[in-house]
């Protein structure tokens, strides 16, 4: 492709530096170059969780390389695919791990697209060198420690005649050593350090998969932190920091010390719901595992919803008891040509908080807001008020609990149930999940609606309850409320963590608490 000739439209290769793992530590621009890529080339260090910025119908392919292991493309293979791929006009992000120009081979991309007259724009990232060391608690420079800092790769054998690097100036010439890609030949690299002058009791930190979840740290010194490695296990992708700074860890190791960490949690959200959950493990140090159990589809007639929107003035409360009974409810009201304003003279009540605060961006406010977020405690609120002769609409899923509308029903309310949409359990992934809960990494599995509960064990797909108690042994569970605990519990399970309070933040915060005070008991 690369000799024919050019399209009328030049497409230009972005390289943009993925970070070191952490899918948070994109740079802006990366991130915007994502969601503008037609073409996305990544490599085996970038997280694949980047991968969702990227538009849908966007080509993805990964070039991956783990040493060891065959490639799956060559770096020349790699350099004509972008040629090919601009030259047919696309726009093309080649996505790096950490910085592209920092032992990233960003270099030699670039000269073979200049050289051709490819556009190209090369976007920095943070390179895992600063991160491992900051995640671990290091900083590479200190006023009372040191105030230089070298950069090396370990990738090459140390041992060879034409090293290009200058181990008897390096080795005592900056206060901090980082090499990349050197557990391979990391007791040669000790062994040339102390003997080009570097005092074997030089304190030396091992980090493995920094900024993320699976990140593990060690510590010795050069003289026997080869023998500390590879006790630990610790295998690449890692790095190796040199220097007096790593006696600061023990002062201000930050990242696995947070409560969560090395936690592996299991979020069955569905996947456009679970951010806000996500977000709050996470930020706690836990691994989540986002295994949506629950799909969210239209139903297949909105018959029902369209009538009664066309009298709405009729009703005197509209119930809200999900965000997906209001995103669905408001989607229609606009497919008819209406809006908000159609709402007027209607009390609005909704189940929970959340739920509240999205009908506030569809800016209607609720009237009636339970203390209690449940179907009965939005119930007896509205009993309260006093219902018998009212008009009630319910927007809500195909398949729900009966307790909301059969209790205002036997008050003496009027009450129509509206479908707006339905809980299906998405396919695939089963595999997924059950190689996960048999595996016993899995520490909990959080539920956040009676429906996760019985989508989670469809996907797991046994019946058994021995089987079942078998892959869940030694798993927590957190459900978000009573009613959710009962589906756990009328299913053989044990739930371990319920907040008084039925919201995600709540929920999140008791789980952080669960396990700072069994880091307390141990």
């Amino acid at each position: 492709m690369s000799e024919q000739k050019r399209t009328k439209r030049a497409g230009k290769v972005y390289l943009v530096g993925a970070g070191p793992g952490d899918p948070g530590l994109i740079t802006v621009r990366g991130k915007y170059l994502l969601g503008k890529a037609e073409v996305v080339v990544y490599d085996y260090l970038a997280n694949p969780k980047l991968l969702k910025h990227v538009p849908k119908g966007a080509e993805l392919i990964y070039a991956g390389k783990k040493g060891g292991v065959k490639h799956t493309h060559t770096q020349e293979e790699i350099n004509q695919m972008l040629v090919d791929w601009a030259e047919a006009g696309k726009t093309v992000v080649r996505l790096k791990g950490g910085d592209p120009f920092i032992f990233g081979r960003g270099g030699e991309e670039v000269e073979v697209l200049a050289n051709l007259g490819i556009n190209f724009e090369v976007v920095p990232g943070v390179t895992s060198a600063t991160a491992a060391a900051t995640y671990a608690g290091i900083p590479i420079t200190h006023r009372e420690h040191t105030a230089s800092v070298a950069f090396l790769t370990g990738h090459e054998d140390p041992t060879k005649a034409d090293s290009n690097i200058d181990w008897a100036k390096l080795a005592t010439g900056a206060g901090t050593l980082v090499v990349y890609m050197g557990i391979k030949n990391l007791p040669i690299i000790v062994e040339n350090l102390i003997a080009n002058g570097r005092d074997p009791k030089t304190p030396v930190a091992v980090v493995r998969w920094a900024s993320t979840p699976e990140q593990r740290s060690v510590v010795g010194t050069l003289e026997n932190i080869a023998e500390i490695v590879q006790g630990a296990g610790i295998k690449p992708p890692a790095l190796i920091i040199v220097g007096e700074v790593v006696t600061l860890r023990d002062t201000i190791d930050w990242f696995e010390k947070r409560p969560l960490f090395g936690k592996k949690i299991v979020v069955t959200r569905t996947r456009e719901q679970a951010s806000e959950l996500v977000a709050g493990l996470e930020e706690s140090g836990a691994n989540c595992l986002e295994f949506s159990t629950i799909q969210i589809e239209p139903v297949p007639s909105y018959e029902v919803i369209d009538e009664e929107l066309d009298r709405l003035e009729e009703y005197h409360w509209i119930l809200f008891t999900s965000l997906n009974g209001v995103n669905f409810f408001f989607e229609r009201l606009y497919e008819k040509g209406l809006d908000a304003r159609e709402m007027k003279g209607v009390g609005i009540a909704a189940v929970g908080k959340a739920t509240a605060d999205l009908l506030l961006t569809y800016g209607v406010r609720v009237d009636l807001l339970p203390d209690v977020f449940t179907g009965e405690g939005l119930a007896e609120s509205l009993l309260d008020q006093g219902v018998e002769g009212r008009n009630i609409l319910i927007p809500r899923a195909l398949k729900a609990r009966e307790i909301l509308p059969e209790t205002l029903r036997g008050a003496g309310a009027q009450v129509t149930v509206a479908p707006v949409y339905q809980n299906v359990a998405p396919e695939g992934k089963r595999e997924q999940l059950r190689t996960q809960l048999e595996s016993g990494d899995v520490d909990m599995v959080t539920f956040t609606s009676s429906s996760t509960v019985r989508n989670f064990l469809s996907m797991v797909g046994t019946s058994d309850p021995g089987e079942l108690k078998a892959l869940m042994r030694n798993v927590l569970i957190a459900a978000i409320g009573p009613i959710t605990a009962k589906t756990v519990t009328d299913n053989g399970l044990e739930v371990s963590i319920q907040p008084e309070s039925h919201t995600i933040p709540d929920l999140t915060h008791e789980i952080v608490e669960y396990y700072k005070e069994e880091k307390k008991r141990k």
